[in-house]
């Protein structure tokens, strides 16, 4: 049965705020946990208005208060913003307080544009081209202390973490596959190079210490209600969401309101459906098809869903469905 996890950006809807969007957060990683799925995690973002998840770190351990089971991690921390030996500190800490159950998925770019890069203080020299040798570091923070090692990731040595790549390009593909780890690919707002990074990535594994076989998680939105009606309904607060930021105007996530939709220009239009490509909106039924479907097509070894979802009766309904979804799924490997 191929595993399900849920990612979260923790939304801050329209009418509340912060402090509630991380309460949601924490009750989310408790729902989830309930229903069996396998990971929460949380993304690193900055300078959205919509996002409460930047301090992702802090995030996780707030969320994951109420679990017992399930996974916790970052989907990802954006590492050029960080010294490596600060995420091991972090992360050894989150292992400390939740053992054995901390993820740390890795990206290259800032988790903002060019001017939040530079408020992030980060180094002009480099950038994201020092990213291959940043991973190695943090791996060497968090293995065991050699003799003679001067400086400790306290907590952090010897935990060995597991790490992932994440990518929406073919670049973190190769680097997940030279280093062996698993690799996670942002299929669900970046789809458009997610087959031939896959290819790339399991035909060129390396296995490692850490990682023997490929294993390939593909991001996937997941607007699923009682029928399809409502799910469609429900995701036109996505929907708005991308074109918003899509014109620069980001915005805290709105209710539900179909009607925008006729202000969507066609441009807008044909963006949303590449955009929105490895999405199911629908019942059960509906929703059921599209990801076995999906699952079929890339072999995916796992899921982590998305369900940005104004409501949060809703946004735990759909989830509900998903694990159910999850059930009848038989996982299939694509063709090589």
């Amino acid at each position: 049965m191929i595993p399900f996890s849920v990612l979260d950006l923790a939304p801050i809807v329209e009418g509340s705020n912060p402090q509630e969007a991380l309460a949601r957060a924490r009750r989310l990683a408790t729902h989830a946990d309930r229903l069996g799925y396998k990971r929460y995690w949380l993304a690193e973002h900055h300078n959205m208005p919509g996002i409460a998840s930047a301090a992702t770190a802090v995030m996780i351990s707030h969320a994951g208060q109420d679990t017992k089971d399930i996974r916790l991690g970052a989907g990802g921390i954006m590492l050029p913003n960080h010294a490596p030996i600060m995420v091991a500190e972090q992360f050894g800490t989150l292992e400390a307080i939740y053992p054995g159950r901390i993820d740390l998925g890795l990206g290259r770019a800032p988790g903002g544009d060019q001017a939040v890069a530079h408020a992030l203080r980060r180094t002009l020299v480099g950038g994201e081209d020092r990213f291959p040798k940043e991973v190695v570091e943090l791996q060497a923070w968090l293995d065991d202390v050699q003799p003679g090692q001067r400086i400790q990731a306290v907590p952090g040595s010897g935990t060995k973490i597991p790490l992932w790549i994440l990518g929406s390009s073919t670049f973190g593909a190769q680097l997940a596959a030279h280093l062996g780890l698993p690799y996670a690919f942002a299929s669900h707002f970046a789809p458009q190079q997610m087959e031939r990074a896959v290819q790339i990535y399991r035909e060129t594994f390396q296995p490692s210490a850490q990682l023997k076989q490929p294993y390939v998680m593909l991001g996937y939105n997941m607007i699923a209600a009682d029928t399809d009606a409502e799910a469609e309904h429900l995701a036109s607060s996505l929907r708005r969401t991308f074109v918003n930021l899509r014109r620069g105007t980001p915005t805290r996530l709105a209710p539900p309101d179909p009607s925008f939709d006729e202000e969507i220009q066609p441009h807008e239009h044909v963006m949303l459906e590449t955009i929105l490509s490895c999405s199911a909106v629908g019942s059960a039924q509906t929703v059921k098809d599209k990801v076995d479907a999906f699952v079929k097509r890339t072999g995916a070894d796992e899921l982590i869903l998305s369900a940005h979802i104004f409501d949060e009766t809703a946004r735990h309904r759909s989830y509900e469905i998903a694990a159910d979804v999850r059930e009848s799924l038989t996982p299939a490997k694509a063709a090589e």
